[in-house]
Protein backbone atom coordinates (compact mmCIF):
# COMPACT_ATOMS: atom_id res chain seq x y z
CA UNK A 1 0.00 0.00 0.00
CA UNK A 2 1.54 3.37 -1.21
CA UNK A 3 1.86 5.92 2.04
CA UNK A 4 -0.77 8.21 0.43
CA UNK A 5 -2.95 5.91 -0.47
CA UNK A 6 -6.52 7.44 0.15
CA UNK A 7 -6.30 11.00 0.50
CA UNK A 8 -7.97 13.30 -1.72
CA UNK A 9 -6.03 15.80 -3.46
CA UNK A 10 -7.60 19.00 -4.86
CA UNK A 11 -5.60 21.23 -7.24
CA UNK A 12 -5.59 24.52 -8.99
CA UNK A 13 -2.23 24.62 -10.58
CA UNK A 14 -0.30 25.74 -13.36
CA UNK A 15 3.63 25.83 -14.80
CA UNK A 16 5.59 24.49 -12.44
CA UNK A 17 5.85 24.64 -8.03
CA UNK A 18 2.25 22.74 -7.63
CA UNK A 19 3.03 20.66 -10.32
CA UNK A 20 5.80 19.23 -8.69
CA UNK A 21 4.31 19.53 -5.73
CA UNK A 22 1.09 17.04 -6.05
CA UNK A 23 3.50 15.15 -8.58
CA UNK A 24 5.06 13.80 -5.43
CA UNK A 25 1.93 13.25 -3.57
CA UNK A 26 0.35 11.25 -6.52
CA UNK A 27 3.47 9.15 -6.95
CA UNK A 28 2.90 8.68 -3.21
CA UNK A 29 -0.31 7.12 -3.64
CA UNK A 30 -2.40 10.33 -3.40
CA UNK A 31 -5.57 10.59 -5.25
CA UNK A 32 -4.59 14.12 -7.69
CA UNK A 33 -7.41 16.04 -9.39
CA UNK A 34 -6.13 18.47 -11.20
CA UNK A 35 -8.48 21.54 -11.83
CA UNK A 36 -7.66 23.09 -15.13
CA UNK A 37 -9.18 26.27 -17.21
CA UNK A 38 -10.84 25.51 -20.46
CA UNK A 39 -7.99 25.47 -23.21
CA UNK A 40 -5.54 23.68 -20.25
CA UNK A 41 -3.05 25.11 -17.98
CA UNK A 42 0.03 26.97 -18.81
CA UNK A 43 2.90 23.98 -18.96
CA UNK A 44 0.74 21.98 -21.74
CA UNK A 45 1.40 24.83 -24.14
CA UNK A 46 5.42 25.79 -23.44
CA UNK A 47 6.56 23.36 -26.63
CA UNK A 48 5.37 20.11 -28.16
CA UNK A 49 8.89 18.58 -27.87
CA UNK A 50 7.51 14.88 -26.57
CA UNK A 51 5.87 13.46 -29.59
CA UNK A 52 3.38 16.24 -29.70
CA UNK A 53 2.82 16.86 -25.80
CA UNK A 54 4.71 19.22 -23.62
CA UNK A 55 7.98 18.67 -22.24
CA UNK A 56 7.07 20.49 -18.87
CA UNK A 57 3.74 18.66 -18.88
CA UNK A 58 4.94 14.96 -19.48
CA UNK A 59 7.59 15.68 -16.52
CA UNK A 60 5.25 16.56 -14.13
CA UNK A 61 1.74 15.32 -14.87
CA UNK A 62 1.46 11.53 -14.46
CA UNK A 63 -0.90 9.62 -12.71
CA UNK A 64 -3.47 13.09 -12.01
CA UNK A 65 -7.07 13.37 -12.89
CA UNK A 66 -8.35 16.36 -15.11
CA UNK A 67 -11.37 18.50 -14.74
CA UNK A 68 -11.70 21.30 -16.83
CA UNK A 69 -13.88 23.83 -14.66
CA UNK A 70 -14.88 27.50 -14.72
CA UNK A 71 -14.81 28.20 -11.00
CA UNK A 72 -16.27 32.10 -12.29
CA UNK A 73 -19.76 29.91 -12.55
CA UNK A 74 -22.02 29.18 -10.00
CA UNK A 75 -22.71 25.83 -10.90
CA UNK A 76 -18.60 25.44 -10.94
CA UNK A 77 -17.60 26.74 -7.88
CA UNK A 78 -20.15 24.75 -5.43
CA UNK A 79 -18.88 21.72 -7.46
CA UNK A 80 -15.56 22.84 -6.03
CA UNK A 81 -17.02 23.27 -2.80
CA UNK A 82 -18.30 19.50 -2.66
CA UNK A 83 -15.17 18.12 -3.80
CA UNK A 84 -13.17 20.06 -0.86
CA UNK A 85 -15.58 18.57 1.97
CA UNK A 86 -14.43 15.34 0.98
CA UNK A 87 -10.38 16.42 0.29
CA UNK A 88 -7.84 16.04 2.38
CA UNK A 89 -5.37 18.94 0.70
CA UNK A 90 -5.98 21.79 -1.39
CA UNK A 91 -3.11 23.22 -3.43
CA UNK A 92 -2.79 26.34 -5.72
CA UNK A 93 -0.58 28.45 -7.32
CA UNK A 94 -2.95 30.59 -8.96
CA UNK A 95 -2.54 35.10 -8.46
CA UNK A 96 -2.31 36.11 -4.62
CA UNK A 97 -5.86 36.69 -4.30
CA UNK A 98 -7.37 34.49 -6.98
CA UNK A 99 -9.00 32.00 -4.65
CA UNK A 100 -10.83 34.89 -2.49
CA UNK A 101 -12.23 36.27 -5.89
CA UNK A 102 -13.86 33.01 -6.41
CA UNK A 103 -15.21 33.01 -2.96
CA UNK A 104 -12.52 30.87 -1.33
CA UNK A 105 -11.15 32.87 1.25
CA UNK A 106 -8.86 31.60 3.83
CA UNK A 107 -12.01 32.65 6.61
CA UNK A 108 -14.15 30.41 4.60
CA UNK A 109 -11.92 27.42 4.20
CA UNK A 110 -11.20 27.43 7.80
CA UNK A 111 -14.81 27.67 8.63
CA UNK A 112 -16.34 25.36 6.21
CA UNK A 113 -13.05 22.48 5.64
CA UNK A 114 -11.76 22.72 9.46
CA UNK A 115 -9.64 19.11 8.44
CA UNK A 116 -8.40 20.32 5.16
CA UNK A 117 -4.55 21.19 5.01
CA UNK A 118 -4.87 24.06 2.26
CA UNK A 119 -0.96 24.94 0.57
CA UNK A 120 -1.24 28.47 -1.30
CA UNK A 121 2.56 28.84 -3.58
CA UNK A 122 2.98 32.49 -3.93
CA UNK A 123 5.93 34.59 -4.90
CA UNK A 124 6.14 36.76 -2.00
CA UNK A 125 4.96 36.73 1.54
CA UNK A 126 1.88 37.98 1.75
CA UNK A 127 2.49 40.11 5.12
CA UNK A 128 5.14 42.23 2.70
CA UNK A 129 5.27 45.01 0.61
CA UNK A 130 5.75 42.42 -2.21
CA UNK A 131 2.50 40.29 -1.80
CA UNK A 132 1.08 41.33 -4.62
CA UNK A 133 4.30 40.88 -7.01
CA UNK A 134 3.92 38.44 -10.18
CA UNK A 135 6.70 35.65 -9.90
CA UNK A 136 8.27 33.56 -12.37
CA UNK A 137 11.08 31.20 -11.84
CA UNK A 138 13.65 33.68 -13.65
CA UNK A 139 12.53 36.91 -11.68
CA UNK A 140 12.61 35.27 -8.38
CA UNK A 141 16.27 33.95 -9.43
CA UNK A 142 17.18 37.32 -9.41
CA UNK A 143 15.17 38.99 -7.07
CA UNK A 144 16.30 36.76 -4.33
CA UNK A 145 19.80 37.25 -5.43
CA UNK A 146 20.50 33.56 -6.78
CA UNK A 147 21.56 35.05 -10.19
CA UNK A 148 24.06 37.25 -8.42
CA UNK A 149 26.34 34.73 -7.22
CA UNK A 150 25.82 32.45 -10.15
CA UNK A 151 27.57 32.91 -13.17
CA UNK A 152 31.10 34.13 -15.19
CA UNK A 153 32.69 37.14 -13.20
CA UNK A 154 31.29 39.42 -15.73
CA UNK A 155 28.00 37.86 -16.48
CA UNK A 156 25.11 37.41 -13.97
CA UNK A 157 23.34 34.25 -14.75
CA UNK A 158 20.11 32.28 -14.11
CA UNK A 159 20.14 28.60 -12.99
CA UNK A 160 19.34 26.49 -16.04
CA UNK A 161 16.66 24.40 -14.81
CA UNK A 162 13.77 26.05 -12.88
CA UNK A 163 14.99 25.61 -9.30
CA UNK A 164 13.04 28.32 -7.48
CA UNK A 165 10.05 26.44 -8.79
CA UNK A 166 11.56 23.50 -8.38
CA UNK A 167 12.60 23.91 -4.54
CA UNK A 168 9.52 25.46 -3.57
CA UNK A 169 7.36 22.39 -5.02
CA UNK A 170 9.85 20.62 -2.73
CA UNK A 171 9.22 22.34 0.07
CA UNK A 172 5.36 22.59 -0.43
CA UNK A 173 5.69 18.70 -0.53
CA UNK A 174 7.87 18.16 2.81
CA UNK A 175 4.71 20.94 4.54
CA UNK A 176 2.08 19.17 3.30
CA UNK A 177 3.80 15.84 4.94
CA UNK A 178 4.28 17.51 8.23
CA UNK A 179 0.85 19.32 7.80
CA UNK A 180 -0.84 15.58 7.61
CA UNK A 181 0.96 14.12 11.12
CA UNK A 182 -0.04 17.63 12.98
CA UNK A 183 -3.44 16.31 12.02
CA UNK A 184 -3.07 13.06 12.94
CA UNK A 185 -2.56 15.14 16.52
CA UNK A 186 -4.86 17.67 16.48
CA UNK A 187 -7.45 16.46 14.47
CA UNK A 188 -7.22 19.64 12.61
CA UNK A 189 -5.81 21.07 9.26
CA UNK A 190 -4.04 23.93 8.44
CA UNK A 191 -2.73 26.60 5.85
CA UNK A 192 0.24 26.69 5.03
CA UNK A 193 1.84 29.88 2.92
CA UNK A 194 4.80 28.67 0.61
CA UNK A 195 6.64 32.02 -0.78
CA UNK A 196 8.99 31.25 -3.56
CA UNK A 197 11.22 34.35 -2.48
CA UNK A 198 11.55 32.48 0.89
CA UNK A 199 12.69 29.03 -0.30
CA UNK A 200 15.20 30.70 -2.17
CA UNK A 201 16.22 33.23 0.49
CA UNK A 202 16.83 30.52 2.53
CA UNK A 203 19.28 28.86 -0.19
CA UNK A 204 21.22 32.29 -0.30
CA UNK A 205 21.90 31.98 3.62
CA UNK A 206 25.36 31.44 3.40
CA UNK A 207 26.56 34.14 0.74
CA UNK A 208 24.22 36.43 3.44
CA UNK A 209 25.89 35.64 6.36
CA UNK A 210 29.21 35.58 4.72
CA UNK A 211 28.15 39.63 3.65
CA UNK A 212 26.90 40.93 6.85
CA UNK A 213 28.92 38.79 9.18
CA UNK A 214 32.23 38.39 7.56
CA UNK A 215 32.07 41.60 5.26
CA UNK A 216 32.91 38.95 2.50
CA UNK A 217 31.58 39.33 -1.19
CA UNK A 218 30.31 36.51 -2.56
CA UNK A 219 31.75 36.34 -6.20
CA UNK A 220 31.14 34.65 -9.50
CA UNK A 221 33.09 31.48 -10.42
CA UNK A 222 31.50 29.90 -13.07
CA UNK A 223 31.82 25.88 -12.47
CA UNK A 224 34.26 26.67 -9.15
CA UNK A 225 33.25 26.84 -5.98
CA UNK A 226 33.09 30.58 -4.03
CA UNK A 227 34.52 29.86 -0.96
CA UNK A 228 36.32 26.40 -1.42
CA UNK A 229 39.65 25.99 -3.71
CA UNK A 230 40.45 23.63 -5.47
CA UNK A 231 36.85 22.89 -6.06
CA UNK A 232 35.84 23.10 -9.38
CA UNK A 233 37.09 22.58 -13.44
CA UNK A 234 40.69 21.57 -14.73
CA UNK A 235 41.21 21.31 -18.56
CA UNK A 236 43.03 17.80 -18.87
CA UNK A 237 44.46 17.20 -22.34
CA UNK A 238 41.83 15.78 -23.66
CA UNK A 239 38.59 17.48 -22.09
CA UNK A 240 37.69 19.01 -18.30
CA UNK A 241 37.80 17.40 -15.35
CA UNK A 242 36.17 18.43 -12.30
CA UNK A 243 37.61 18.06 -8.79
CA UNK A 244 36.30 18.47 -5.02
CA UNK A 245 38.90 19.02 -2.51
CA UNK A 246 37.10 20.02 1.52
CA UNK A 247 39.36 18.62 4.01
CA UNK A 248 43.00 19.24 4.86
CA UNK A 249 43.32 15.34 4.35
CA UNK A 250 42.18 15.76 0.80
CA UNK A 251 44.28 18.74 0.05
CA UNK A 252 47.51 16.37 1.22
CA UNK A 253 46.34 13.78 -0.48
CA UNK A 254 45.89 15.89 -3.80
CA UNK A 255 49.30 17.09 -4.10
CA UNK A 256 50.97 14.08 -2.47
CA UNK A 257 49.38 11.39 -4.57
CA UNK A 258 47.25 12.73 -7.49
CA UNK A 259 49.80 15.97 -8.65
CA UNK A 260 52.91 14.62 -7.13
CA UNK A 261 53.58 18.20 -6.12
CA UNK A 262 54.14 17.69 -2.20
CA UNK A 263 55.78 21.09 -2.20
CA UNK A 264 52.36 22.59 -2.50
CA UNK A 265 51.01 20.31 0.41
CA UNK A 266 52.57 22.66 3.07
CA UNK A 267 52.99 26.15 1.46
CA UNK A 268 52.24 28.92 3.89
CA UNK A 269 50.15 30.42 1.23
CA UNK A 270 48.47 27.20 0.42
CA UNK A 271 48.19 25.50 3.60
CA UNK A 272 44.36 25.91 4.73
CA UNK A 273 40.91 26.66 2.61
CA UNK A 274 40.69 29.95 3.52
CA UNK A 275 44.39 30.98 2.14
CA UNK A 276 43.63 28.84 -0.75
CA UNK A 277 40.67 30.78 -1.92
CA UNK A 278 42.59 34.24 -0.90
CA UNK A 279 45.40 32.84 -3.27
CA UNK A 280 43.46 30.61 -5.82
CA UNK A 281 44.82 32.69 -9.12
CA UNK A 282 48.79 31.65 -7.64
CA UNK A 283 47.66 28.22 -6.94
CA UNK A 284 45.73 27.42 -9.91
CA UNK A 285 49.35 28.73 -11.93
CA UNK A 286 50.28 25.49 -9.79
CA UNK A 287 48.00 23.02 -10.65
CA UNK A 288 46.83 23.34 -13.86
CA UNK A 289 50.03 22.47 -15.64
CA UNK A 290 49.99 19.35 -13.85
CA UNK A 291 46.25 18.17 -15.20
CA UNK A 292 46.92 19.72 -18.83
CA UNK A 293 50.15 17.19 -18.77
CA UNK A 294 46.82 13.92 -18.17
CA UNK A 295 44.31 12.93 -19.88
CA UNK A 296 40.81 12.89 -18.48
CA UNK A 297 40.98 9.46 -18.21
CA UNK A 298 45.08 9.50 -15.97
CA UNK A 299 43.17 11.89 -13.90
CA UNK A 300 40.42 10.21 -12.81
CA UNK A 301 42.50 7.21 -11.95
CA UNK A 302 44.77 8.84 -9.89
CA UNK A 303 42.52 11.16 -8.30
CA UNK A 304 40.03 8.05 -7.42
CA UNK A 305 43.18 6.41 -6.09
CA UNK A 306 44.06 9.28 -3.59
CA UNK A 307 40.32 9.33 -2.45
CA UNK A 308 39.89 12.91 -4.37
CA UNK A 309 36.12 13.44 -5.28
CA UNK A 310 36.39 13.50 -9.11
CA UNK A 311 33.67 14.21 -12.01
CA UNK A 312 33.22 14.99 -15.40
CA UNK A 313 31.34 17.81 -17.64
CA UNK A 314 28.05 15.57 -18.55
CA UNK A 315 26.46 17.05 -22.09
CA UNK A 316 22.15 16.81 -22.17
CA UNK A 317 23.34 14.53 -24.92
CA UNK A 318 24.86 12.05 -23.10
CA UNK A 319 22.76 12.34 -19.73
CA UNK A 320 20.20 9.81 -21.17
CA UNK A 321 23.16 7.05 -21.40
CA UNK A 322 24.87 7.70 -18.07
CA UNK A 323 25.20 4.40 -15.82
CA UNK A 324 23.96 6.08 -12.91
CA UNK A 325 20.56 7.68 -14.72
CA UNK A 326 17.23 5.38 -13.34
CA UNK A 327 14.20 6.09 -15.32
CA UNK A 328 10.16 5.11 -14.78
CA UNK A 329 7.78 4.93 -17.87
CA UNK A 330 5.41 7.61 -18.43
CA UNK A 331 2.26 6.91 -20.92
CA UNK A 332 1.09 9.58 -23.28
CA UNK A 333 -2.50 10.18 -24.00
CA UNK A 334 -1.47 8.50 -27.36
CA UNK A 335 -0.78 5.41 -25.77
CA UNK A 336 2.91 5.89 -26.35
CA UNK A 337 5.70 5.55 -23.52
CA UNK A 338 8.24 7.29 -23.15
CA UNK A 339 10.88 7.10 -19.99
CA UNK A 340 11.71 10.06 -17.53
CA UNK A 341 14.64 10.29 -14.37
CA UNK A 342 12.76 8.82 -11.69
CA UNK A 343 12.90 10.57 -8.46
CA UNK A 344 15.08 10.24 -5.81
CA UNK A 345 13.67 8.03 -2.85
CA UNK A 346 11.12 6.27 -4.86
CA UNK A 347 12.36 2.89 -6.02
CA UNK A 348 9.30 0.88 -5.86
CA UNK A 349 6.37 3.97 -4.95
CA UNK A 350 5.62 4.18 -8.62
CA UNK A 351 5.48 0.67 -9.42
CA UNK A 352 6.11 -1.14 -12.52
CA UNK A 353 3.21 0.33 -14.66
CA UNK A 354 3.90 3.61 -16.33
CA UNK A 355 1.92 6.48 -15.27
CA UNK A 356 -0.49 8.08 -17.38
CA UNK A 357 -0.91 11.81 -18.69
CA UNK A 358 -4.27 13.02 -18.54
CA UNK A 359 -6.13 14.07 -21.19
CA UNK A 360 -7.61 17.54 -20.20
CA UNK A 361 -10.68 17.66 -19.33
CA UNK A 362 -10.51 13.69 -19.52
CA UNK A 363 -12.24 13.14 -16.19
CA UNK A 364 -14.62 15.84 -16.22
CA UNK A 365 -17.54 14.21 -16.67
CA UNK A 366 -16.54 11.51 -14.02
CA UNK A 367 -15.90 13.65 -11.37
CA UNK A 368 -19.48 15.53 -11.97
CA UNK A 369 -20.99 12.47 -11.66
CA UNK A 370 -19.21 11.48 -8.25
CA UNK A 371 -19.28 14.94 -6.66
CA UNK A 372 -22.73 15.93 -7.47
CA UNK A 373 -25.22 17.02 -4.99
CA UNK A 374 -27.50 13.86 -4.78
CA UNK A 375 -23.92 12.05 -3.21
CA UNK A 376 -24.28 14.88 -0.60
CA UNK A 377 -25.26 13.77 2.82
Amino acid sequence: MAPLEGRLVISLEQAVAAPLCTLRLADAGARVIKIERPGGETARHYDAAVQGTSAHFTWLNRGKESAVLDLRTDDDAKLLARMLARADILVSNLAPGALSHLGFDDARLSREYPRLIVTSIVGYGQDTAYAGMKAYDLLVQAESGVSAVTGTPDTPSKVGVSVADIATGSNAYAAILEALIEREQTGRGKHIEMPMFDVMADWMAVPLLHHEQGGIETGRHGLAHAVIYPYGPFDCADGTILIAVQTAAEWQSLCRDALHRPDLADHPDFATNPLRVVHREALDREISPAFAAMTCHEAAERCAAARIAWSRQTAVSELGSHPALRRLDVRLDTGATVSVPRPAGQASATGDTAKPLPRLGEHTDAIRAEFSQRYET
